[in-house]
C-alpha cells in the first residue's frame, strides 16, 4: 500500500500545481495502483537484470506465485482516501527452458513485478490455474477498484 500511497500524493501534487495555472481542469478522483509478486514468502519487484528475470521464472515454473495489488482512491474535493489489497494465486506447469530464453530475449519481462506475465502468449500454456481475477494480476483489480471510488464518492 505504501507505493500506491507515495503515487497517488506524486499525482495529486501535480495536480493540485498544474490545477493551480488552470482554473478549468478540475479532477475528481485519482486511482492509484502497485502490483508486487510474492514466491516463496519474498516481495519480488521489477527484475533488475535478465539473470534474475530468468531466477524468477525459473522458480515459478511447475511451482506457484501470488500477487498482490494495493490500490488507493482519492476524492480531491473532499480529500477522503480508501485503499485495499487484492491477493491473487497463480499455478504453472513446468515452464520448458527454450521458452524462458525467448521471455527473456523479448525483454517485456524486465518490466513487470516478478517478471510475471500470465498473460503472454508463451506464458498462458504455462499456466494451470489462476485462483482470483487476472485482472489483480495485470495491475488493478477492478472489483475492489469500483467499490473503492464509491466509498469515496
Amino acid at each position: 500500500m505504501v507505493l500506491a500511497e507515495a503515487k497517488a500524493d506524486a499525482i495529486i501534487g501535480k495536480i493540485k500545481n498544474e490545477a493551480s495555472r488552470e482554473n478549468d481542469v478540475k479532477p475528481t478522483v485519482v486511482i492509484a495502483a502497485d502490483t508486487v509478486v510474492v514466491y516463496e514468502g519474498m516481495i519480488r519487484e521489477k527484475p533488475s537484470s535478465e539473470e534474475e528475470a530468468r531466477l524468477f521464472i525459473k522458480g515459478y515454473s511447475g511451482g506457484h506465485a501470488a500477487t498482490v495489488s494495493s490500490v488507493l482512491v482519492t476524492n480531491l474535493s473532499t480529500g477522503l482516501r480508501k485503499g485495499g489489497w487484492d491477493k491473487v494465486e497463480i499455478y504453472f506447469h513446468d515452464i520448458p527452458e527454450e521458452i524462458i530464453d525467448k521471455l527473456i530475449e523479448e525483454g517485456m519481462v524486465l518490466n513487470v513485478a516478478g517478471g510475471l506475465i500470465i498473460e503472454h502468449p508463451l506464458v498462458l500454456p504455462y499456466v494451470k490455474e489462476v485462483v482470483g481475477g487476472t485482472d489483480s494480476v495485470m495491475g488493478l483489480p477492478m472489483g475492489l477498484t469500483r467499490r473503492l471510488m464509491e466509498e469515496v464518492l
